[in-house]
């Protein structure tokens, strides 16, 4: 017969003393893995900083260096000195451009020898890598054709040499309209540019946004319209005070017969050349490549609104000229700063006053309030111009002067060209140059 022992003593204290040798195992088992534990993410830790440390060795070697962010940083924080080293001589003061002693130390290498305590950056990664400039550093001027963009034109290619900005002025006069290939091409070659850059040429509005590619910011002066036409037809016939035979390179297959019209006589009996699509002129160069843009009415006249108020940072208008510099140096200061000074230096006057259309005169009454009503859509572009423009003046902080367009509907005062003569357009832009440079006053 079979006995339970399992209630005696002696069963009882074995039972007891397994059980506490089961926790005594468990409890030195949890603490022996504790330290595991610890190790695998100290582990872990240094495995994941050693691969961030061989790919950013990897980056640094594929790309020839550190980072652009790290080269960006330090010369923020100014480790390479500033833009102009000042060095003192005996005979003055001189200074010195930091690439032109990068080049110098190229050159030359045995020449400079690093002191203690001096920074040897560029001898070891050369000069620092261009930094993203805190200003727009992509503009462009599609000029309309005579509203002073001659004068911003010759302006520019002073301002571009004393701040240092890449001005590229277009050859092309007389293709305003594009093809969608020529749209592209044309965008990409803008795009490539170094940065900072400002290109200028007679075109249309392009969309760069359409294509995927970076918009650009735009500027643009405009003027009163019928200003414009009369000066554009006066000048094509008899150029300007430069040379008598201007107007004959310019239009060498007009015939005498339609170079000596009277203007008159032009409006009154509808000549293609004093007609729509001839006289809708300015709306399509802020309305795009759109053909509708090209048909006078609503439809292009909005859409130039709504470009204007979308893509340009400023549109002046040429009776206030030099407000407009004012603004463009107030809003692009790294492109326009000093340029109301070269303006007005007499020497640039003496120019101007050589650009003035000869021949000119007004119009009939009659004939004038035909052209108006041709031209209804471009002073209604005009008015909504003139009128963003005191706008910006206002919050600029600018005292606007406001003056009446030079035709009225009611055109109850006399008539008066009293816009001032700008230069007239580039084809001889490049024979003044020469001139103009001799005005530059270098900082």
């Amino acid at each position: 017969m079979m006995k339970n022992f399992s209630g005696s003593p002696l069963h009882c204290n074995n039972q007891t003393s397994n059980h506490i040798r089961e926790r005594n195992n468990r409890k030195h088992g949890l603490l022996s893995a504790l330290p595991l534990r610890v190790s695998l993410r100290g582990y872990g830790f240094c495995m994941a900083t050693l691969f961030l440390f061989c790919f950013g060795s990897l980056f640094y070697q594929l790309n020839g260096g550190p980072p652009k962010i790290l080269l960006d940083i330090r010369q923020y924080l100014g480790v390479c000195g500033k833009n102009h080293w000042s060095v003192k001589m005996s005979t003055g003061r001189l200074l010195i451009h930091k690439d032109r002693v990068a080049r110098h130390l190229v050159s030359r290498p045995h020449v400079h020898k690093a002191r203690q305590g001096e920074s040897t950056y560029l001898d070891d990664h050369g000069p620092p890598a261009p930094r993203e400039l805190p200003f727009p550093s992509q503009v462009v001027y599609n000029r309309v054709g005579k509203c002073g963009s001659r004068t911003v034109v010759i302006l520019l290619r002073l301002l571009a040499e004393k701040h240092q900005f890449n001005l590229v002025s277009s050859d092309i006069h007389n293709k305003t309209r594009l093809t969608k290939h020529e749209q592209v091409d044309l965008m990409k070659n803008i795009s490539n540019i170094p940065q900072p850059f400002l290109y200028t040429r007679h075109v249309h509005f392009l969309n760069f946004t359409r294509f995927r590619i970076e918009q650009p910011v735009y500027i643009n002066i405009i003027r009163d319209p019928i200003n414009r036409f009369l000066s554009n037809y006066f000048f094509r016939r008899f150029g300007d005070w430069r040379g008598e035979q201007n107007h004959l390179i310019r239009t060498p297959g007009m015939k005498d017969d339609e170079r000596y019209l009277d203007i008159n006589v032009c409006i009154l009996e509808n000549y293609p050349e004093c007609s729509n699509p001839r006289v809708f002129y300015i709306i399509p160069y802020f309305c795009g490549q759109h053909p509708q843009c090209r048909e006078p009415g609503v439809w292009a006249l909005e859409r130039a609104k709504q470009n204007v108020l979308e893509n340009y940072l400023l549109v002046g208008i040429l009776e206030e000229l030099e407000d407009v510099l004012l603004l463009l140096e107030r809003l692009l200061p790294h492109y326009f700063t000093g340029v109301l000074n070269i303006y007005k230096s007499p020497d640039y006057r003496k120019m101007g006053n050589m650009t003035g259309t000869v021949r000119k005169h007004t119009p009939t009454l009659e004939a004038l309030q035909v052209l108006y009503h041709r031209m209804r859509y471009e002073y209604e572009f005009y008015n909504f111009i003139r009128d963003q423009f005191h706008l910006t003046k206002k919050k600029i902080g600018l005292k606007s002067v406001s003056q009446p367009p030079a035709y009225s509907p009611a055109f109850l005062r006399e008539l008066a060209l009293r816009t001032p003569e700008p230069l007239d357009e580039d084809e001889e832009l490049d024979a003044d140059l020469e001139d103009a440079n001799s005005w530059l006053i270098h900082p």
